[in-house]
């Protein structure tokens, strides 16, 4: 019955993800996480990659990304891919490479992006609530099935409600971080 680290376990597998997610979401600065998960269409059609697995992207300082294919030959499947992303960048493309140009954000779309930054974060959010949910049922069900005492109830409530509390303080210390980095200029 270690409902506790079972709950931090699960809620660090959340946050895990709300991290991963944010990334993809657009700041005024080139990150290659940006691109890192895009998925290409390769050899014809036959084959399904993200971006990471079939080249190497660096930043070429605050404003651009650089592309270098590990085969040459996937360099226009590359380049169809990141038009077709919700991204709206525009490649270029230099003999092998493919250089991203990532252009400063607007006030509205900046807006926009905090906008879906928060609800994805609220999504999370009520992903960790139903967890506390659940084990706050399974404690009372062991009560009720007088398995566990009162004091050991209350107990593992209160660990639960204050790991809760931690938890939600970290998710909205990554919130603020990715509402600062989208509001930088």
């Amino acid at each position: 019955m270690d409902f506790l680290s079972e709950f931090k376990q699960k809620s660090q597998k959340i946050i895990d993800s709300i991290k991963e997610d944010l990334k993809t979401i657009r700041t005024g600065r080139a990150n290659p996480s940006l691109v890192e998960n895009l998925i290409v269409e390769t050899y014809g059609g036959t084959t399904k990659l993200k971006l990471m697995e079939l080249s190497t992207i660096t930043t070429e300082g605050p404003t651009s990304l650089l592309i270098i294919p590990f085969d040459p030959s996937v360099t226009q499947d590359i380049e169809k891919a990141i038009l077709k992303s919700p991204l709206g960048l525009s490649p270029s493309i230099q003999g092998t490479k493919i250089i991203l140009r990532i252009p400063p954000l607007s006030s509205e779309q900046r807006e926009k992006y905090i906008k879906l930054a928060r609800e994805k974060i609220e999504e999370r959010k009520n992903q960790i609530r139903s967890l506390r949910d659940d084990l706050r049922r399974n404690i009372k069900n062991l009560f009720e099935k007088k398995e566990i005492t009162e004091d050991i109830k209350y107990r593992f409530e209160k660990e639960i409600d204050n790991q809760n509390s931690i938890i939600m303080k970290e998710i909205d210390f990554i919130k603020e971080k990715k509402e600062n980095e989208i509001r930088e200029l």
